[in-house]
């Protein structure tokens, strides 16, 4: 059950934090005697997604996303990131409407403003992160971990195979091994130097398929092509040392 929320909530993420937007914009813009109602109907649902962010935070999928458009296989958005969007809109939504109240009445202050802007500011990319879904895509150059102020890019060439953890291994992130770091491409301000987000994809999976491709270069090149990944899932799934414990 948790699985198939968290895995509808990241296909039709841009529907839900769009609803979400709507009901803060309508909520701000509300009469006092409505936006006192829609204030306790936020908060609520503020309460219920922070809890849901963390009931489908441990929820991490042996699969990837194909984007035969960038071409990539990527990690699937994380769920957590959503509903924790979500959860930080209600706040921000109440933050920005007495804001509005205190322009109104004359009584707005710098620091109001400072801070206003600051609310607005991290629901943006609370809600970018959300959006765009960031985190690790395999591509036929390399592999490259996206956020919302930032990336990393590994090339093959400077990858060795990293270790696969055991399927107890609850780890967030997959320590990479990097031969040849004059290679690496740091744009904007990475999350991490050397590691890969494993809080939305099961660490062994990722490592084994970054494994596979570090050692077989030969089909790097249709990486991102839905053939391409059913005869991934194929190869990885009939071999138990590299990928222990899974289908």
């Amino acid at each position: 059950m948790i699985e198939k929320l968290s895995a509808a909530t990241v296909r039709h993420r841009h529907v839900v934090l769009t609803l979400g937007l709507l009901l803060v914009g309508v909520n701000t813009a509300a009469p006092p005697s409505a936006s006192a109602v829609g204030q306790r109907l936020l908060f609520l649902l503020s309460l219920t997604a922070l809890v849901l962010a963390a009931v489908v935070m441990g929820v991490r999928p042996a699969s990837f996303v194909v984007q035969p458009q960038i071409p990539a296989f990527a990690t699937p958005g994380p769920a957590w990131t959503v509903f924790f969007a979500l959860g930080y809109l209600g706040p921000a939504s109440a933050h920005i409407g007495a804001l509005l109240r205190a322009t109104r009445q004359g009584t707005l202050s710098t620091f109001d403003v400072v801070l206003g802007v600051l609310w607005v500011v991290l629901a943006a990319l609370m809600v970018t992160w959300a959006w765009r879904g960031h985190g690790v895509r395999l591509e036929p150059s390399g592999v490259r971990q996206t956020w919302a102020l930032g990336s990393l890019t590994v090339p093959w060439a400077a990858l060795l195979a990293p270790q696969v953890p055991s399927a107890a291994d609850r780890r967030r992130w997959l320590p990479m091994r990097i031969t040849e770091p004059h290679l690496v491409r740091r744009r904007g301000i990475p999350r991490s130097r050397g590691a890969l987000r494993t809080d939305n994809v099961d660490a062994g999976f990722l490592a084994a398929a970054i494994g596979y491709y570090v050692a077989h270069p030969e089909h790097r090149a249709v990486i991102g092509g839905q053939a391409e990944y059913e005869r991934l899932r194929a190869a990885l799934s009939g071999g138990e040392a590299a990928l222990p414990g899974r289908e």
